[in-house]
């Protein structure tokens, strides 16, 4: 009995398969990193984190000058504890936001923690605190 056309299709793509893997698989054996030495698969960090294949025995050091290294902890530059800003919203609720003058972000505050009553577009100075949600204003007063 004869076979049919989708039995003979299938039979040949099953061929083509096969060969397919069969060159992959040489293809494979051709490539492959085996009988490779140590030193030929590793690779080396240079003084710039860049990864290289160049010893660090054989890279070009930095020149470094004694005057230039400081002993002890790096200074800490002081923040600025009160800051100033700009009521940019207030809600019916008793939070809103103010705008920072120097880095224009927008602080949460809330009115209980404000002197006097502060209104939109008043100008205030504030400390800024760290908060589970972000900075919050403390200590907020109104500018004149």
């Amino acid at each position: 009995m004869a076979d049919s056309f989708s039995k003979k299709e299938n039979f040949k793509k099953k061929l083509q398969k096969q060969k397919e893997k069969a060159l992959k698989r040489e293809e494979r054996k051709q490539n492959n990193n085996k009988g490779k030495s140590l030193e030929d698969m590793l690779v080396y960090v240079d003084a710039n984190g860049q990864i290289t294949e160049v010893r660090p025995d054989d890279q070009e050091k930095p020149e470094i000058n004694p005057e230039d290294i400081q002993l002890g902890a790096a200074p800490i530059e002081a923040e600025e504890l009160v800051k100033t800003g700009i009521v940019t919203f207030l809600s019916d609720k008793g939070y809103g936001f103010i705008t920072e003058n120097s880095s224009k972000d927008n602080i949460f505050f809330h009115e209980n923690n404000c002197a006097h009553p502060v209104k939109k577009g008043n100008k205030v100075s504030f400390e800024k605190e760290k908060s589970p949600k972000g900075f919050s204003a403390v200590n907020i007063q109104v500018v004149k």
